[in-house]
């Protein structure tokens, strides 16, 4: 078997809002209405798209998470939704779909390679602005085990977010007893305790965020 993810920028309810902020949404289609989880803290002004052109029916917020039940499913609402190319090409798409950065990310699944290949192809034809971000040859997974790798479990840090956090790790600050404190890491990068705090403290929710599923 083999797996693609691909990138296609739309401006569907679930992708456009998403576009410059932290927000990330998480989809599982059930036909008549969608299943989303919601994350980030700019997730409001997503729910607010959403309610306006999907319809929620449900939500259950938490600390910068939100499930969320919609009235209807997006497809309903999108005449060139990815799904109607799978089946023409031999292909399956593995949920759960992500919104994020404005782009909707799709992790496709094809017995024959030369399969995925002609999907993009297609998708590059009808007018989509489609990026391949990853290609790779998977086994049959264990029965625990989801097709999932570790790349695309884990979230995507800015710059400045792995600076610190290599600093920090290299520095001993997880370590028990710590070898280092905020304050002087925040010395180092040139900037306040506090500010060093709440780079570690967005770092940790969006690393635990991402892992927690898997930890059950």
């Amino acid at each position: 078997m083999y797996e693609a993810t691909v990138a296609i920028a739309d401006s569907s309810a679930y992708t456009a809002p998403t576009d410059g902020t932290d927000c990330r949404i998480e989809l599982w289609c059930n036909d008549h209405a969608d299943l989303l989880y919601v994350v980030g803290s700019s997730a409001e002004p997503v729910l607010s798209r959403v309610r306006e052109d999907i319809g929620i029916e449900d939500c259950v917020r938490g600390d910068g998470e939100t499930v969320v039940i919609t009235g209807s499913c997006l497809k309903r609402h999108e005449t060139s939704h990815i799904e109607r190319y799978l089946e023409s090409h031999d292909c399956l798409l593995l949920p759960p779909l992500r919104y994020e950065d404005g782009r909707k990310h799709c992790r496709i699944l094809a017995l024959d390679p030369e399969n995925l290949t002609d999907l993009y192809a297609a998708l590059l034809e009808d007018g989509f602005d489609v990026e391949v971000l990853r290609k790779r040859e998977v086994g049959v997974p264990a029965r625990s085990s989801p097709l999932v790798s570790l790349e695309e479990t884990l979230p995507e840090l800015t710059a400045r977010q792995r600076e610190v956090l290599s600093l920090a790790i290299e520095g001993g600050y997880y370590e028990i007893p710590r070898e280092t404190t905020s304050e002087q890491l925040g010395a180092e990068l040139g900037i306040s305790r506090r500010a060093v705090d709440d780079h570690l403290r967005r770092i940790e929710r969006k690393l635990l965020s991402a892992l927690h599923t898997f930890l059950y």
